[in-house]
């Protein structure tokens, strides 16, 4: 099957208020134009790369009032065609809800996605950013503390009935999971170890072997690359620092970088601006399948 992806048009992009250390509304606005310019240039590269690597790739319609539209990875779970719909935590989000709901709707009608769920009420867990498919180990890691409940965790196992891993993050700048870690095809996971608690980082060492584990440097985490989209041995990413390029260049990977700066002054990258729709709990195929055995 052809990697199936969601993105929302960027035209409605902005950096208004500030949820996260990262977004700077004073910054932003002192040069607006300029980044909207960029913001559509890095939308338009992020999609290309994805279609090069075979992707089909659905487009979001923007929303006026809704900046944040634009990371549809806080949107949904998906897995086997069952979308879990998220709900956001901050205020600033929780317009984007209604449009996604729309959205999955749609996708049901023509086929994309066959079931949607709802959360229990009052707990929040926002999305594929907080719950990433490791398809080699057949589990769902849940990033919690900041922004998703760790009651959703057990709302995603619930749901989807499957394992899931809880991963208490430790830091606002790291807000959710999919900013600190990555899950990767060879079954290395590409991760930052100061944005999780103690007990977050021995779940990851129990789960993945010390051969697998690839820590981010700061740099690293701060350039967003982390926040990236894997498809098969390419890792579309925001701009690299060229020593992390090297690493996983050296352990078989193309990287693609996109220069995406504009979405990184709002806290998201490559991942934050995906959300895969066709990820399936079937088995792997060997040999990644038989590597990851032996791992856990």
């Amino acid at each position: 099957m052809r990697p199936h992806f969601l993105m929302t048009e960027p035209s409605g992009f902005d950096v208004l208020y500030q949820i996260n250390p990262w977004m700077r509304p004073e910054v932003w606005s002192a040069d607006r134009a300029a980044g909207l310019a960029k913001a559509h240039a890095g939308s338009a590269a992020l999609r290309q790369a994805l279609e090069a690597e075979g992707a089909t790739v659905e487009l979001l319609p923007a929303a006026r009032g809704q900046p944040d539209l634009v990371f549809p990875a806080n949107a949904a779970v998906v897995l086997d065609g069952v979308v879990l719909l998220a709900r956001f935590r901050h205020p600033e989000r929780q317009g984007e809800e209604a449009h996604f709901r729309h959205a999955f709707e749609q996708l049901r009608k023509c086929g994309a996605v066959r079931k949607i769920v709802d959360l229990p009420e009052g707990v929040f867990q926002e999305g594929a950013g907080d719950a990433i498919w490791d398809g080699g180990r057949r589990l769902f890691w849940s990033g919690w503390g900041p922004r998703s409940d760790l009651a959703a965790s057990r709302a995603v196992a619930a749901t989807f009935g499957q394992k899931v891993v809880a991963l208490h993050l430790a830091t606002p700048e790291f807000y959710h999971l999919d900013t600190c870690f990555c899950p990767l095809s060879g079954g290395e996971v590409l991760y930052y170890p100061p944005a999780f608690t103690d007990e977050g980082l021995a779940a990851i060492r129990d789960h993945v072997a010390p051969d697998l584990r690839l820590e981010a440097t700061a740099e690293d985490a701060a350039a967003f690359c982390v926040n990236a989209v894997n498809l098969g041995r390419t890792i579309v990413m925001a701009r690299p620092p060229q020593a992390l390029q090297r690493r996983l260049e050296a352990r078989g990977y193309r990287v693609v970088p996109v220069d995406l700066d504009p979405f990184m002054m709002s806290g998201g990258a490559a991942y934050c601006m995906t959300l895969r729709l066709d990820r399936t709990s079937r088995p792997v195929a060997a040999p990644a399948a038989a590597q990851l055995e032996g791992a856990l």
